[in-house]
This record gives structure tokens, sequence and C-alpha cells, in this order.
């Protein structure tokens, strides 16, 4: 098969271990190094075929193959039919998905790809599976609980099983994995998405999924370049500045992306972040800067892929540069595909206009255009087949994924407090207490299930009467089992639960009877008090019916905990602590 005779790594072993620690601990974990991509420098049929689509281009069309527009199969079909037209009139290289289910989707990747002589690439951002962006699909973990896992093969296996499910849905590009080293915990943007603080780590797990999601077809891509993990702007918003030295960027957020080109990663996405350490233009993002894109990224550091923009209609781009002048300023820069401008042709038009003006050399964009063709053909796109819609959802969602899951959250279960004793004892009297949660929850219905309990809920918006009322029933309990849950689609550092019901755990954790159970994002735990009081302390990253799960068998002294934190919560709970 194609995909497989085309493996971007010829050899490569990666991490085994989790990389925290300090730096003597990670240096022992050497990954074998690995040959440049295969579509990098295509040879014999791959270079054929480019040659001879490329040849049959107009020239309109070579610089339409560095521009990739968004779709929406939750849109109205007018809109839908609107954008099709103008991916077909004008033939853009590339299409990224958004929100919409999977049969829906796969019949709007269809009728677009069905329109085009050359395929488009199909990209989605896909950073915990194509849950990320489709309903009835498959989420695995984020990425800060899978930072807390110290077996890499499950890294791997997520990244195959990933590459699997992208195929079976018509995509050929993931933008995940997130590399940044999370080390603020106020980042408002990447935090959950990061596999962490420590580099070493972050770089091992990027080298594992994406190692599993290129061995398996899938074109991948390490952002958001050269580090976003140190920010409190949201690029979506806003236009970040990172004022580190230059010393400080190359040894610490561009360590992952320096592992990861080495080992053969296929694409990069450069963030929207102002860097005067390493361009001075003011109010520049990194995206428009030629000594970010070409000068470090391509020539310094070496990488020969795909180089993608982070999406083009951010703030953190148009806020100083509209529409087609930041299509120029991108391409200027050394970008190889601009995700989502904000006006396609407006953008192609000032490019072209570029072009005869000699700011912008006709040879730098042929070459970018065959890249991208190579990269099609390593796709398979040389013999696209349409997306098969019949059992696509029921294809999309196999038992593996869910005993995959089911795995992870075992593997990632943390625990920072060890009971000195059996947690449930058939002589005394245990509540299971869920907090966040008005509805039994999987961890109680789980515990009850084996054992005699009480089970209570209060809600994240309790007023005092009824924390008063819960009160009053655990004053007989020996044991109170607490499950704290935030049941947001995606956890922030702070809970949003209310300060009554959050003093509520903070007096629980002094009674001496409280085994806490963090079923929310490890940075939540700074906002309680004296956790590390408690009875028992378990963090498992984020609520989910398999975290739910681990965290009843821990309680029901039924899994061993091997998981570590992979960010650092306050001055007790540090990166790199479980027991």
């Amino acid at each position: 098969m194609i995909l497989k005779q085309k493996l971007f790594f010829t050899t490569l072993v990666f991490c085994l271990l989790a990389c925290f620690g300090v730096k003597a601990q990670t240096e022992n974990i050497s990954p074998l190094r690995a040959s440049a991509s295969s579509f990098f420098h295509p040879t014999g049929a791959d270079s054929a075929w480019v040659d001879s689509v490329f040849r049959k281009m107009s020239r309109k069309e070579r610089l339409a193959q560095l521009f990739m527009v968004p779709v929406y199969s939750r849109d109205p079909q007018n809109k839908q039919d609107s954008v099709i037209n103008l991916i077909h009139k004008y033939k853009a290289g590339g299409i990224i998905t958004f929100q919409g289910g999977p049969v829906r989707n796969a019949i709007l990747v269809n009728r677009i790809q069905q329109g085009l002589d050359v395929p488009a690439l199909v990209a989605t951002d896909g950073e915990w599976g194509l849950g990320m962006r489709l309903d009835s699909t498959v989420s695995y973990p984020f990425q800060m609980t899978l930072g807390a896992i110290q077996d890499n093969k499950l890294i791997y296996e997520v990244g195959q099983q990933m590459a699997t499910q992208f195929r079976r849905a018509g995509m050929n590009v993931n933008f995940a994995p997130v590399v940044d080293v999370n080390n603020n915990i106020n980042n408002p943007v990447i935090n959950f998405r990061s596999f962490g603080e420590n580099k070493y780590n972050v770089a091992a797990k990027g080298i594992a999924i994406v190692k599993g999601m290129q061995d398996g077809g899938l074109l991948t891509t390490a952002k958001h370049f050269p580090g976003h993990g140190d920010t409190d702007v949201d690029s979506h918003y806003d236009l970040p500045q990172l004022k580190f030295t230059r010393e400080r960027l190359d040894s610490l957020e561009m360590y992952p992306f320096k592992q990861l080109i080495i080992e053969g990663i296929s694409g990069v996405m450069v963030a929207h972040m102002n860097i005067p350490s390493l361009d001075t233009t003011k109010n520049l993002p990194s995206t428009l800067s030629q000594p970010i894109v070409t000068d470090l990224l391509k020539n310094k550091l070496g990488f020969k892929g795909l180089v993608f923009t982070d999406a083009m209609n951010m703030k953190g781009v148009v806020k100083y540069h509209p529409k087609g002048e930041a299509a120029v300023l991108a391409i200027k820069a050394g970008n190889d595909m601009l995700e989502m401008v904000e006006n396609l042709p407006e953008s192609i038009n000032a490019v072209r206009k570029a072009i005869r003006k000699r700011e912008i050399r006709r040879k730098d964009v042929n070459a970018r255009c065959k890249k991208i063709l190579a990269a099609k053909y390593w796709a398979g796109l040389n013999n696209y087949q349409p997306v098969y819609l019949e059992n696509l959802t029921k294809d999309l969602n196999p038992a593996s994924a869910t005993d995959l899951n089911t795995r992870l959250a075992e593997a990632a279960a943390t625990t920072l407090v060890a009971p000195a004793d059996t947690i449930i004892k058939t002589t005394e009297k245990v509540v299971v207490l869920s907090i966040g949660s008005v509805d039994l929850t999987v961890f109680q219905k789980s515990i009850s299930s084996n054992n005699q309990v009480t089970l209570l809920n209060l809600a994240k918006d309790a007023d005092a009467k009824k924390v008063d009322a819960i009160r009053k029933q655990l004053q007989s309990a020996d044991k109170i089992i607490v499950g704290v849950h935030d049941l947001r689609e995606r956890p922030r550092s702070v809970l949003d639960h209310n300060s009554a019901v959050i003093n509520f755990v903070n007096e629980l954790v002094l009674t001496n009877k409280a085994y806490i159970n963090i079923l929310a994002n490890a940075y939540a735990m700074a906002g309680f008090k004296d956790l590390e009081k408690s009875r028992g302390l378990w963090v498992y990253y984020q609520d989910s019916p398999f975290t739910e799960q681990a965290a009843a068998k821990v309680m029901q002294g039924e899994l061993t905990t091997s998981g570590k934190l992979p960010v650092t919560v306050n001055t007790t709970f540090l990166s790199a602590q479980g027991l």
C-alpha cells in the first residue's frame, strides 16, 4: 500500500519512559534518529506525479495551492454551496473542517473533492481526536492528561488510532500535536492542550504521538512555533508579545520543535506572536516574519516539511495587517500554506500583484506548490477515493478506542497524598459525595455497585442553605469520598464553582475524613486550601466517564496509580510529583 511504503520515519524508537524531572533523567532517553520525510525530496513515481500535475497548472492555480479554506458541515446548504463554489473556482490547495457530524462532513468533503482536478489536503484540529471538531466521534484525553502518563507506548497508540479514524473520515492532515511548553498557569489558550511544563516530556510525548499518526499515513503539525506556552494573551483575540531572550526561547520554548524536526515531523504551524528578540518589527506577528519563518525555522533549524500559518482570521494577525496585506506578508515570510485567510479572492489577487511587483519570487511559489503536491502524493491523493459513507459513524467509534481510553485514564491517575488505610470498609459508614454535579455520576455509581455507601450530590452553585444540609448529612460519616467534578466541555485553570462550594471543600479537607478526587484541570487545585492535609488526594486532569471509572477503581483498591503531575500547581504540588 502506497501509504505504508512511504513512511515518514525510516527508523525511529520513541521514548518509552515519560520525560519528567531533571535533565539528567531525560538525557538517558535517546530516540534513534530518522531520515527526513520522503516527500521533502520526491524521487521516482512521486516526483513524476508531482511534475506532471504541476505542468498542467496555470500560474494562478499553482498559487492557489498555498491556501486552505475553512468549511463547516453544520452550516446551512446555501452557505455550504457558496464555499464549495469558491473552492472550485479558485482551486484551493486545502480545506480545514470544523464543527459538524461525521456523515455530513464526509458528504461535504466528497462534494469538494469531486469538483477539483487536484484533490485538496483535508485538515482539522484534532488535538484529542476527531471529537474536537465532529460530534459522534472519539475524543481521547486532553494533552495535559496524556502528559501525566509514564508509558509513551500508550501515546503512540493514540496517534495510530487517530490516523485510522482521520483517514476513514476523508482527512489527511491533523493540526496536532500542541508542543508548547505550558509553564504559565494563567495561559488562556494553551493550558490543558499542552503535555505540560517539562520540555523533555513535551518532546517525548510529541514524538510518540507523531510517530503513531505518521506511521498510520496521517500528516501531522507541531504547533505553535516558536512556542505559545508562556503567554497570558489569547492570539485569537489579540497579539501576544513574548519578551524573552533568544537564548531562553532556544533552550525552552523551541526545544520540542527542534526534537520533532530531527525526528522527521511533516508539518509545523507558526503562531501569531510578536517576539522582539527574534524580529524587532513593531506589531509584526511571527507568522509574517521572514527572520522567524525562513531564517530561523527553515534555515537554522533545517525544517524541510510543510510550514502552516495559524488561522489568518485571528486578531493576532489581522489587528495590524488586514486581509490581502497579511497574505502577502505570510508568503514573503516563507509559509507554505495559509490557513483561513479572511477573503480568498482578495488574498490571491494581492499575492499575484506582489509577484508582478517582484516583492515575491514566482520560483518560491512554484517550489512551495511542488512541496504541497508531494505531500498530497504521500497522503495517497494521487489515487483519491471518496469517503465511503456506509457504516461511517460505526467505523469511527471502534471498541479499541474505548479500551484505549480506559487504559489512558488509568495510566494518568496520579496520587498526591496516599491514604494510610483501606478506604472502603464494611464496618464503616462511607459517603460518596460528588461536587459539581446534581446527577449521580459514573464515579458514584461505580463505587456503589460493589459497596454499601451513601451517595450525595452538591451543585457547583449551591447556596449556603444547601451546603449546610449536606454538612449535616456528613456528620455521622466515618469516611467521605469526594469527587470534585468540572463538567465543562474544556477544563480551565479555575473552577466555576462558587465560593460557598469551594470553602466547603476546604472545610472537608480538615475533617480528617476526606479522600479528595480532582476530576478537573490539575491547575484547579490552586483554588483550594490545605489539600495536602486530605486523608488521600488524587488528580485525574479532566472529567470523563473513563476518568470517573478510574477514580472509582482507585477508591476501591482495584488500581495502583502511576501518573505524575505534568505541571506545577503551586509551591506544594510540583511538576513530576506522584506517588
